[in-house]
């Protein structure tokens, strides 16, 4: 009697964020080493099935570097990485979004039908949600540095989005656009998530990290920071405290608040149900930024 007194306190609990967040979108940034955990990417894509179905509106945007990476290797092609980004050549583009659209993405799309709900992939082969132009960064002199085929998003066709939520279906979008000319362009997922979120007009934007969240000291649990403002992240960046592979994510996600965003969340995909735990819950399970 005691366990379903407790599942009872839990449902109560949840019901006010339910209810709070019934007809909201959401998105959820999938990528890093979850992606590679197969029983944790199972666990994620039940709560995204969750959500769906107590009537919020969850969008997956997806990268996939790992999975790039080693198929970029097995064909022999050195990766070539230019200010933190790789070099994007014709052959390596090809292999990036056949590995982003063709695997992860449908395998994506078939976990969740697996599991007894519906979802589509949104893409250049299916239908495309990305509209990218080429992305231009300039050398510390102002000159141009090519980059080959690495874009931005320009514009997110949110209509379509919306249309594909309202049909039940939960749209998983790899990170991966076409310019106005049918072109493809590799595009950071972390960017891609934060226009799409923008775009949306999104109530929360969720990256799922390969940590817990932002803490003031990685070695010490008990500084995990479950509540962050902007002006609060940026002295944590100016500081070192938040440094590495945390910076895109978190400057991704101011980027994404300055235009509207209401809250981002960074929690650890390789934990069961963080997405439910972080969304659902009086306390939530990871760091959560807002303005």
């Amino acid at each position: 009697m005691d366990e379903a007194v407790r599942k009872a306190q839990v449902l109560v609990e949840a019901l006010n964020w339910i209810r709070r967040f019934r007809g909201k979108y959401v998105v959820i940034k999938l990528g890093g080493s979850t992606l590679e955990d197969r029983d944790a990417i199972n666990k994620f894509l039940t709560d995204v099935i969750f959500m769906e179905t107590v009537g919020m509106h969850p969008v997956i945007v997806h990268g996939g570097g790992k999975a790039i990476n080693k198929a970029v290797e097995a064909a022999g092609i050195e990766s070539r990485w230019v200010q933190g980004r790789r070099y994007t050549d014709p052959e390596t583009l090809q292999i990036a979004t056949d590995v982003l659209a063709h695997e992860i993405c449908s395998s994506l799309v078939q976990e969740i039908e697996r599991q007894g709900a519906q979802a589509i992939g949104l893409h250049f082969d299916s239908e495309n949600s990305l509209i990218a132009e080429k992305l231009i960064l300039k050398d510390d002199s102002g000159n141009p540095i090519d980059l080959g085929a690495v874009g931005q998003v320009s514009r997110v066709n949110c209509d379509l989005i919306k249309e594909k939520c309202r049909s039940g279906l939960i749209p998983i979008i790899p990170s991966v656009g076409l310019d106005e000319n049918g072109n493809r362009y590799n595009i950071n997922a972390d960017t891609a998530a934060a226009a799409v979120a923008r775009d949306l007009e999104v109530e929360k934007l969720v990256f799922l990290s390969d940590v817990s969240g932002i803490y003031l000291d990685p070695n010490d649990p008990e500084t995990l920071q479950s509540h962050l403002t902007i002006g609060r992240v940026r002295e944590l960046i100016a500081d070192g405290t938040i440094s590495s592979g945390m910076i895109p994510k978190v400057e991704a996600a101011l980027e994404a608040l300055d235009v509207g965003v209401h809250k981002v969340h960074i929690v650890d995909g390789r934990k069961p149900h963080t997405v439910l735990l972080e969304i659902y819950s009086n306390t939530g399970i990871g760091t959560e930024i807002v303005q």
